[in-house]
């Protein structure tokens, strides 16, 4: 058995937490690879070290004094340092981050910094070896990760090794800069060790207990999701639940690896499993619901639409031209509606309803806004009659009107449109017809 382990930055943030996850590393021999996030908030008004970097980075840029700034987070690592009786230093590496910062070597070096030191720290202490991301990580010239190119050079460092820690988040550009991940990159940055080195599970540590069906800042206490699939997860991600990376899949998605959510602070608990496919029932026809604020909707409606080859075309391309991507294009008969981001398209409204106009010529266009997007996910709605009409009735019952419902064809996931006022009592109606009541 082989395992990669990867912990956020709230499991790291100080030197408990730390201690907490060497327990959890040394209590299994499989968990051999370790990938380490900046540390995070020790309390809720706290700052991350990522966001510390940024700040002194800032100063450095305009070439403002940042030294008392780079001292405190000197002193945020010092302490960890000091919390676990290490006989470690990290002057030099500090003194070379200021002369880096001096020369401003980018904001991807400063933001990457966070890892890297955290990464030292856990290797010293957890005896593994160090490997710098940046000389097994790497990026092309646009900037897109080079996934052959890592995964040839990583699984060839790590093969002799036994254990390692390698920090996530970061890696080299061709001329050896830094380069990082979007924001949260960590977890892709496990996703891609596990990969490399034929893992048999990736596990996922972090604040949480795996994924809950639904937001606990709407539903108290939701129900834990134990088993999701790869496929679900994509659409849950998308539409707003953060607890993993949504680009850490694909990576252990080619290699059929599982992915095991698990809670530093209660390690007991088995957490949520992220599977290729199962025949595991799950516990609700749903699996989760998710959703997003901030749309609006374009409806185009014209007679005998539906027999003009290339009306749909000539929409959309009124929409690309202006550089704006859509979400989704429910239809009917002389009508088409292209739902998108309200804040990318609010400025230029008129230009695409001017390009309508000329390349479609529409017997009307309406445009509404202040919209939400619920996405009702789950394998166990195939194999279920009537899912759809629960959520109608659910949504009827608690007086919310349907503005859209766009269901696709693998019986996945149904996504409805509501106004933005509604949002928040619509995901507590629909999870309490389906997990709550059941009926």
């Amino acid at each position: 058995m082989r395992k990669v382990v990867k912990f956020g930055g709230s499991s790291l943030a100080s030197a408990q937490q730390f201690k907490k996850v060497a327990e959890i590393v040394h209590a299994e021999a499989s968990r051999r690879y370790v990938v380490p996030s900046a540390p995070g908030k020790r309390f809720r008004k706290d700052t991350k070290v990522t966001d510390m970097l940024y700040g002194c980075y800032a100063l450095a840029e305009q070439d403002e004094d940042f030294s008392e700034n780079l001292h405190q987070i000197e002193e945020r690592y010092q302490e960890i340092i000091d919390g676990l009786s290490l006989t470690l230093s990290l002057a030099d590496e500090f003194a070379v981050i200021e002369k880096n910062f001096r020369a401003h070597a980018g904001k991807d070096y400063a933001a990457s910094r966070g890892e890297y030191l955290n990464g030292i720290v856990m290797a010293a202490y957890l005896g593994y070896e160090f490997v710098d991301a940046a000389q097994v990580v790497f990026f092309k010239e646009n900037g897109e990760f080079d996934a052959v190119k890592t995964n040839e050079v990583l699984g060839e460092r790590l093969q002799n090794m036994e254990n390692a820690v390698v920090p996530g988040f970061y890696g080299a550009n061709p001329d050896g800069s830094i380069r990082t991940f979007s924001r949260g990159g960590s977890d892709i940055t496990g996703s891609i060790v596990a990969k490399a080195v034929h893992a048999d599970v990736y596990e996922n540590w972090t604040d949480v207990s795996g994924f809950l069906i639904a937001d606990p800042n709407i539903i108290p206490n939701p129900e834990k999701i134990e088993t999701i699939t790869y496929r679900e997860l994509r659409e849950l991600s998308y539409m707003g639940a953060s607890v993993l990376h949504e680009e850490a899949i694909f990576p252990v998605r080619s290699e059929g690896i599982p992915i095991n959510i698990r809670n530093t602070n209660e390690p007991d608990n088995s957490g949520t499993w992220i599977v290729e496919s199962t025949c595991q029932k799950s516990k609700f026809v749903i699996t989760g619901i998710a959703g997003k604020r901030g749309f609006c909707s374009v409806n185009i409606e014209k007679d005998m639409m539906n027999s003009e080859i290339g009306f749909g075309r000539r929409i959309l391309q009124a929409f690309e031209d202006n550089g704006i991507s859509f979400e989704h294009v429910p239809s009917g008969i002389d009508t088409m509606t292209v739902f998108v981001h309200q804040d990318e398209f609010m400025d230029k409204e008129q230009n695409v309803v001017a390009a309508i106009h000329r390349l479609a010529k529409p017997d009307m266009i309406d445009i509404e806004g202040d919209l939400a997007l619920i996405a009702v996910v789950g394998r166990g709605m195939r194999s279920t009659r009537g899912t759809a009409g629960r959520i109608f009735s659910a949504l009827a019952h608690a007086n919310i009107n349907v503005k859209m419902i766009d269901q696709g064809s693998s019986e996945l996931n149904i996504i409805i449109g509501v106004s933005d006022g509604d949002f928040e009592n619509a995901i507590r109606a629909i999870y309490n017809m389906f997990v709550l009541v059941q009926l």
